[in-house]
C-alpha cells in the first residue's frame, strides 16, 4: 500500500496529491510516468509524475476527475492509500540526457496546457537545478483552471501566463503568445517543449513549424493501459507506428500525426470502435488489454 501525505483540490476538479513511494521517488526523472489503482478492482490510471523528493522518499501526482475511477482517487484524502503505484514507466525528458554544457548553450521554451502544467513543472525544475533558465507559457481558459503558477514562477526564467477568455495575464491561445514573443518581442529559441490537450500541441507544432523551432512533445493524454498492451496509444510518427507509453510519451511533434491520433482517440472509446482498430490493424494493434474483440 502506498500511503497518500498530502491531498487538496487545486482547482475545479483538479487534483494533488503527494504519495509516500519510496522506490518510485529514488529512480524517477521528469517527463516519466506511474501507474495507480486505488484499489484491487480498479482500472490502471497512468499519470504523468509532477515532482518528486529522493530524500523524502515521495511522489506528487496531478490529475483532472474525467470518469468514474479518476472521481474515485479525488474521494481519497491524507492517510489513505493507493492500492497500486508503479514506476517510474516510459522514457525520461530527451533534456535530462544532454550534458549541462550544451543545455546551457540552448534557449529553451516550454508551453503547458491545462493539467500539462503538471508533468512540465518537473521538467523546468530539473533544468534550473542544472543551472539552465527556461522560458515557460501556462495556458488555461479561465484565470480559475490555472494551476502551479508560484510553483513554476520559482523554476522558470520568465514566465508568460495567457487565458483564452483573457480573464487573467495575456489574452489570447498560447500559439499567439509563442508568436508574438518571437516576432514581436525578439526572443529566440533553439528547442520547444510541448504538453497539453492533444489539440493544443497540434496547433503549438504547426505555430513552431513556421517559426523554425524544433519541438518535443509529451503524448501521455492518450495512454490507457500504460504498458503498450492495448494500443490505445498507437500514433504514427515519421510515417512510423509509436506507442506513447513505451516509446515516448516524448516525439518530434513535427512528425506526429495528430489528426490520425485525435480521430483514433475517439474511435477507441467504443467497444465497437476497440473491435474496429483491432480488426483494422492486426497484428500490430497490441490488443493485449482485454478490451478487444
Amino acid at each position: 500500500m502506498y500511503k497518500i501525505l498530502e491531498a487538496e483540490e487545486l482547482t475545479t476538479n483538479i487534483y494533488q496529491m503527494v504519495v509516500e513511494a519510496e522506490r518510485t521517488a529514488k529512480t524517477c526523472m521528469p517527463g516519466q510516468f506511474v501507474i495507480v489503482r486505488t484499489d484491487e478492482n480498479s482500472e490502471r490510471i497512468p499519470l504523468t509524475i509532477c515532482d518528486y523528493d529522493r530524500e523524502k522518499g515521495t511522489v506528487t501526482i496531478v490529475f483532472q476527475t474525467v470518469g468514474a475511477s479518476t472521481y474515485k482517487m479525488a474521494k481519497l484524502k491524507a492517510g489513505d492509500s493507493f492500492h497500486d503505484f508503479v514506476g517510474p514507466l516510459g522514457r525520461p525528458s530527451e533534456l535530462t540526457e544532454e550534458t549541462d554544457e550544451a543545455l546551457r548553450s540552448k534557449k529553451i521554451l516550454f508551453v503547458a496546457g491545462g493539467v500539462g502544467t503538471a508533468p512540465v513543472y518537473p521538467q523546468v525544475k530539473w533544468l534550473k537545478e542544472h543551472g539552465v533558465s527556461a522560458d515557460v507559457i501556462i495556458g488555461a481558459k479561465t484565470k480559475d483552471l490555472l494551476i502551479l503558477e508560484k510553483e513554476m514562477e520559482k523554476v522558470a526564467g520568465n514566465l508568460y501566463v495567457t487565458t483564452d477568455d483573457g480573464s487573467y495575464g495575456r489574452s489570447g491561445m498560447v500559439t499567439q503568445t509563442i508568436k508574438d514573443l518571437v516576432t514581436k518581442e525578439g526572443k529566440h529559441y533553439d528547442t520547444c517543449v510541448a504538453i497539453g490537450p492533444m489539440i493544443m500541441m497540434k496547433f503549438v507544432c504547426k505555430m513552431t513549424e513556421e517559426l523554425e523551432i524544433p519541438t518535443v512533445v509529451s503524448l501521455n493524454p492518450i495512454m490507457v493501459d500504460g504498458t503498450g498492451m492495448c494500443g490505445a496509444c498507437r500514433v504514427t510518427v515519421g510515417g512510423e507506428v509509436k506507442f506513447a507509453c513505451v516509446d515516448g510519451p516524448e516525439f518530434d511533434g513535427h512528425k506526429v500525426n495528430f489528426d490520425e491520433a485525435m480521430k483514433r482517440q475517439q474511435i477507441y472509446k467504443t467497444a465497437e470502435g476497440r473491435a474496429y482498430l483491432a480488426a483494422k490493424e492486426g497484428d500490430t494493434h497490441h490488443g493485449g488489454c482485454g478490451n478487444c474483440c
